[in-house]
């Protein structure tokens, strides 16, 4: 049965789709926490470190895989460091040149992007064994999947930390602003709720197919 479903289902398809929903670096495999926690105090910070995480992500999958057959085992690792810290200074003036007020929001947390664990463990764990389409499909799933986790936090945070979404007012003058979605702690506040909220879905979703089985 699974080797008639990989060949109906297209080449890259399922490392994808595992990226975004059944292995999100933020809500399943929680990685990446200084950025998820310390930047999602508003949407557009999220946004941006989003993509930026998913850029770097897709460039030194593609890096990597090129270059797996004539990487020596024993610097792989430095060289994977290399080539991320590479692009990481692409994004670093890339973001500079559009907006110098974005990248002091951001600050320090562009160039911790080359130690993200998730770019590195992507590196080491899939592009570094596979082609470049696999790695290709496997980076926009776990990049998408990382930016989506950072947006779920970020706008929460902005809307009730601060009345607003990506800059625009949607609350009146009367708006109560909690403070403290503003700072580090709502991060926490955040990702919690909403890993409680996750695995409270899975949990029906678990019941309810149960229960459909049992029905049989």
């Amino acid at each position: 049965m699974a080797v008639g479903l990989e060949k109906d289902v297209p080449l890259g398809t399922n490392d994808f789709l595992d990226g975004v929903l059944k292995r999100n670096p933020v809500f399943v495999q929680v990685l990446g926490m200084c950025p998820v926690l310390a930047v999602t105090n508003t949407g557009i910070n999220a946004l941006a470190m989003g993509m930026a995480t998913a850029f770097v992500l897709l460039c030194s999958n593609i890096a990597v895989s090129l270059l797996r057959k004539i990487i020596p085992p024993q610097v792989r690792i430095v060289t994977y460091i290399l080539v991320i810290a590479t692009f990481v200074t692409i994004v670093d003036y890339l973001i500079q040149a559009i907006s110098l007020d974005l990248h002091k929001a951001l600050g320090a947390f562009i160039s911790l992007i080359v130690v993200n664990c998730l770019i590195l463990g992507r590196a080491e764990a899939f592009a570094s064994k596979n082609g470049i389409r696999r790695s290709v499909f496997d980076a926009l799933g776990m990049g998408l999947g990382f930016l989506l986790g950072l947006l779920c936090l970020g706008v929460v945070r902005e809307i009730m930390g601060n009345g607003s979404l990506f800059g625009f007012r949607i609350f009146g003058e009367s708006y109560q602003e909690w403070t403290i979605m503003m700072l580090p702690p709502g991060g926490f506040f955040t990702l919690g709720a909403w890993l409680l909220f996750i695995n409270w879905m899975n949990q029906r979703r678990a019941a309810k197919a149960e229960m459909e089985g049992a029905s049989k």
